[in-house]
């Protein structure tokens, strides 16, 4: 692979990332309502589905995928209810009067955050199909597959945790700032913003029909 042809395949990633999706949204809210370190649990979870996702696309299961319709529907739809749930939930929590709060802030896992992002991510299984028609755009027939395959995966999964520890770093620093009522808000803002995603996923799931 050259240099020209890697340049180029980071300017289309930088241009597909351009807007956030459910993912981002995701972050930036587990990044307001838990704080940046432990929200990078949620990006670990997006970035593992990911790379599972770019796994089955380079061992050829994309047409495998696309054609379980009835298991894409029941995951993209899970999906969507669960961050449904956790949005509502986190709406309903928030109140400044509640001294319970930050004790519930804190006790949730690592295990559930890393869950939240796989299961964001996880809930697009057509990403398969995407990365298996991304890849081809830049890998050369006249070099080994495997090794230009990690290259691109590699710098996929690199610009998109830079692209998810941006926007939660910025959540957790606004959200660092705010006390009391105010921080309420944040908490309901930070509700809004999964189902904000679940809805961008339930959008994709009935234009992909």
């Amino acid at each position: 692979m050259t240099l020209e042809t890697w340049t180029l395949y980071v300017a289309t990633v930088l241009a597909l990332m351009s807007t956030p999706g459910p993912s981002q949204l995701l972050m930036l809210s587990n990044s307001g309502a838990h704080g940046f370190r432990r929200a990078l649990a949620t990006a670990a979870g997006d970035l593992t589905a990911n790379a599972l996702q770019m796994l089955a696309a380079g061992l050829g299961l994309a047409a495998l995928i696309a054609a379980s319709g009835a298991a894409l529907s029941v995951i993209k739809w899970a999906g969507v209810a669960y961050l449904v749930w956790l949005g509502v939930r986190m709406i309903r929590r928030a109140s400044a009067a509640d001294p319970a709060l930050l004790g519930q802030r804190s006790q949730v896992s690592l295990k559930s955050l890393w869950l939240q992002g796989f299961l964001t991510s996880a809930a697009n299984p057509k990403a398969v199909v995407f990365f298996a028609a991304l890849f081809p755009q830049f890998i050369s027939a006249d070099a080994p597959f495997w090794p230009q395959f990690l290259i691109l995966s590699a710098t996929y999964i690199v610009i998109d945790g830079a692209f998810l520890s941006g926007y939660g770093f910025s959540a957790s620093w606004i959200a660092s700032r705010f006390k009391g009522a105010a921080r309420a808000w944040i908490e309901r803002l930070g509700g809004g913003f999964m189902i904000v995603a679940a809805l961008l996923l339930s959008l994709r799931s009935v234009a992909q029909r």
